[in-house]
């Protein structure tokens, strides 16, 4: 898979389909669909007629054409660029990111049968989630015109559904600098590498007698664990790779109502269950290196490379470049003022507020006593193994000593996957926190939530 945005790009080119749409069409949205699969006339007629007509509100739809409609892109952006004023160029990126600063441009109605018809000519199956009932602007929690495909069909990207798991001393396959998903719930310990979930990026899992999926956005690099038994739902969701992104972010999708969800948030946006008031619960995971992990937990089982399916799960092979490179794959807004795009933080939406710690705080020190909305809190972190565990702390301000750590009063504590045991048994609660891109953060969270300055 190329990196590079402009050559992933270059790469999705959508067949010409015959419109399926009444014979009596909206002039504009007949215009905008030229631009995809009118004649020669046809196009140059149609983007003639936008032009006359003089409304942005066309660019939205026609972004798609700019995107798939690889032949006419120059003439696609020079009327783009007639309605808006704007000299951007021909880069289909760089435009969506314009439409993201503007959203002032409200989508013309002909964006919804445009959309649709181009996406369910690329996969039949995306028309789960697009019912035009559920497109509508004031149905849905993100905007349309920034959905985008992220290059895979609807679940092209498999989930792993309570896969085969081996024991700890069996994993011969994998390197000790290799990293794990860790994860512990009621005293069942499991180990899932990212050198597999890269290939999967969703589990649906009973851990612990828990309901979890762990839903792994490599493009922004998070991997959150969520509870799946929601209340007042007789069954967990289980959930799977959609093949749209959000701002870069995966939109994954529940099997029952096919409702889309933000990975980042936990949220319906888009399908039956936008207004149902849902947020996922999230459980504590930790990304840290196999060696680390095993040592720690030698109980614990791991994934084994019997997934059912054939990919290449050696280390460092699964988004290679993607991971190397300082690009982003997908277009988003950032803001670089701080911290640069793919830097990593460690994220915690808990008690009704949001905060991030940027990693490299803990190549300074392994412990930091903070607070989230006034609740008071304690990271360990190891900046190189990418891990980083969060408790409460209560009154306590803690320290590393001799490799454990202590409180104020010289005592050790014990550091377990669920709590901090003092030496009077008292324990302190793991806060479910997260690894992510500065990026994802920055679009999600950035406005609502605030960051550690150290």
């Amino acid at each position: 898979m190329s990196i590079t945005r402009r050559s992933f790009t270059g790469m999705l080119v959508a067949a010409a389909l015959p419109s399926t749409l009444s014979a009596q069409q909206d002039p504009v949205f007949e215009a905008v669909r030229s631009s995809l699969y009118g004649s020669r006339t046809e196009f140059e007629q149609g983007m003639a007629f936008l032009v006359q007509r003089g409304n942005p509100d066309v660019v939205p739809a026609l972004l798609t054409g700019l995107r798939y409609g690889q032949r006419r892109r120059d003439e696609i952006a020079k009327t783009m660029q007639t309605l808006t004023g704007q000299n951007i160029g021909t880069d289909w990126f760089d435009w969506m990111l314009w439409q993201e600063k503007n959203p002032q441009v409200v989508p013309h109605p002909s964006l919804i049968p445009f959309k649709r018809e181009v996406l369910l000519g690329i996969d039949s199956n995306f028309d789960d989630f697009l019912r035009p009932e559920y497109l509508q602007r004031d149905k849905m929690k993100i905007r349309l015109e920034e959905i985008t495909w992220g290059g895979v069909y609807k679940d092209g990207i498999p989930s792993l559904d309570n896969p085969t798991l081996i024991p700890a001393s069996g994993a011969s396959y994998l390197k000790d600098d290799d990293l794990v998903f860790g994860v512990s719930i009621n005293g069942d310990e499991r180990a899932y590498p990212l050198r597999i979930m890269g290939w999967h990026e969703m589990f649906n899992e009973v851990i612990g007698g828990v309901p979890v999926a762990l839903a792994y956005c490599t493009l922004c690099g998070s991997g959150i664990l969520f509870e799946t038994q929601v209340a007042g739902r007789r069954k967990p969701l289980v959930f799977g790779s959609s093949g749209f992104l959000y701002r870069s972010n995966k939109l994954m999708f529940d099997r029952e109502t096919h409702s889309l969800w933000n990975q980042y948030t936990g949220k319906p946006v888009v399908g039956p269950l936008v207004n149902s008031g849902i947020e996922l619960k999230q459980r504590p995971v930790v990304i840290t290196t196999w060696a680390s992990w095993k040592t720690s937990h030698p109980d614990s089982r791991v994934l084994s490379l019997n997934t059912g399916h054939r990919r290449n799960y050696g280390s460092g092979v699964v988004y290679r470049d993607y991971f190397a490179s300082s690009e982003l794959m997908f277009p988003a807004l950032v803001d670089q003022s701080a911290h640069q795009q793919k830097d990593y933080v460690f994220a915690i939406r808990q008690f009704g507020a949001a905060r991030a710690w940027p990693l490299d705080a803990f190549t300074r020190t392994r412990v930091i006593n903070d607070a989230i909305s006034n609740r008071p809190l304690v990271l360990i972190g190891n900046s190189d193994k990418r891990a980083v565990r969060a408790y409460e702390r209560k009154s306590h301000r803690f320290t590393v000593s001799d490799g454990g750590l202590v409180d104020q009063a010289g005592q050790k504590w014990t550091i377990t996957e669920e709590v901090l045991i003092g030496p009077d048994g008292t324990q302190l609660p793991r806060v479910a926190g997260h690894i992510s891109y500065w990026f994802a953060w920055d679009n999600y969270l950035g406005d609502a939530g605030t960051v550690y300055g150290g």
